[in-house]
């Protein structure tokens, strides 16, 4: 009997992401502190609902890869209809944004995955963040990166099935 390699991991963004930035407003300073990652947040009626089925038919162990850590799991899951998923361990966010430099949760997903293929779902992913992934982690990497005012589609569903499939 040979063993079976375990299946890749999803990292999954919230921001931008499964909650897109289109069509409102974002959150002042203290806003953001106080509602932004609660269920009182006017923006998470623009989750499509569809996401969650699609995210259970990927064959992959998801994980929130988010600033949410596990508000996800508290405010985002129930709305898909998705169960408790574990939250990858990030250092804190920068205030600031940091510019050209390697993307903060990349180093810390890199660890994560362990040398595990994965796919990693988020809004603000460079092609720094793809060079570095490629140089230090020795397994099989998407990096996705989804448009902010528009938030995860259909179509990239279609591209997460094709490599899986491929895997």
């Amino acid at each position: 009997m040979t063993a079976h390699a375990p299946h890749p991991l999803l990292f999954l963004d919230v921001d931008g992401t499964l909650l897109p930035y289109g069509g409102g407003r974002l959150p002042s300073a203290a806003e953001e502190w106080v509602d932004w990652q609660h269920t009182s947040n006017p923006q998470l009626a623009k989750i499509d609902r569809a996401h969650g089925p699609r995210l259970l038919r990927l064959t992959c162990e998801p994980m929130w890869a988010t600033a949410w850590m596990d508000d996800a799991n508290e405010v985002i899951a129930p709305l898909l209809g998705l169960p408790r998923w574990p939250v990858v361990e990030l250092p804190e966010a920068p205030e600031e944004d940091r510019g050209d430099l390697l993307h903060w949760k990349t180093r810390a997903l890199v660890r994560a995955a362990a040398g595990r293929s994965f796919i990693w779902v988020d809004d603000e992913i460079t092609d720094l963040d793809r060079v570095w992934v490629a140089r230090h982690h020795p397994g099989r990497a998407l990096l996705h990166r989804v448009e902010p005012e528009r938030g995860l589609t259909a179509a990239d569903f279609t591209v997460f099935q094709g490599w899986l499939r491929a895997g």
